[in-house]
């Protein structure tokens, strides 16, 4: 993979290889806060940076820590304790200067820290051997392609609340339906390059 321009990496994160709708990583936290969009922009930009700055640290913790001691198998923990720091720096922050955001967010906030798709950033950058660059902007792709893929649903969710929807379909019916829909539409995206 160290052929591949970080560039490219970082586009079909976004697009091609979009962590939420081609391997549906960070579900949870996607289905019940994207009922508007204002919230929805809010978790967007936290799940983006949590996921840049966590893979250039896990990255760091990998490659001079873990490979150099020959301890890799503890990634899995220590890839969490990482992701748990740097979500509740970012709590506390947010706590501090957008109580609203706080209070929308609610315990989606702190449940970062689990989402898988943080986590899975972090092993597919190991995976596929990633250098430094391309692991940030894996990073900060699979963010952005998050954050599009959340917001594309909260619009669609907001507009929805106008229409009928027979009853049997309103709240996780439907929007199971939209995002199986919007992750058809996002494989058509998938000839254009693939960073498997």
């Amino acid at each position: 993979m160290e052929s591949l321009s970080p560039w490219v990496i970082f586009f079909a994160a976004i697009f091609t290889g979009n962590i939420l709708l081609t391997y549906f990583l960070g579900m949870c936290s996607f289905l019940s806060v994207s009922k508007q969009i204002k919230t929805a922009l809010g978790l967007g930009l936290a799940v983006t940076f949590v996921l840049t700055i966590t893979s250039a640290l896990n990255y760091i913790v990998y490659h001079q820590i873990l490979e150099p001691l020959g301890i890799v198998y503890l990634r899995y923990i220590v890839f969490i304790v990482v992701i748990a720091a740097t979500v509740q720096l970012l709590e506390m922050f947010i706590e501090r200067y957008s109580e609203p955001l706080t209070i929308n967010l609610g315990i989606f906030l702190p449940l970062i820290t689990v989402n898988c798709a943080i986590l899975g950033v972090s092993l597919f950058m190991v995976i596929r051997k990633y250098t430094f660059i391309q692991s940030v902007l894996f990073g900060a792709g699979s963010g952005l392609g998050w954050l599009l893929a959340i917001l594309a649903m909260a619009g669609i969710r907001e507009r929805l609340n106008e229409q009928k929807i027979p009853p049997a379909l309103r709240g996780p019916g439907i929007a199971l339906i939209i995002t199986g829909i919007m992750a058809m539409a996002f494989v058509g995206f998938s000839g254009i390059v693939q960073i498997q």
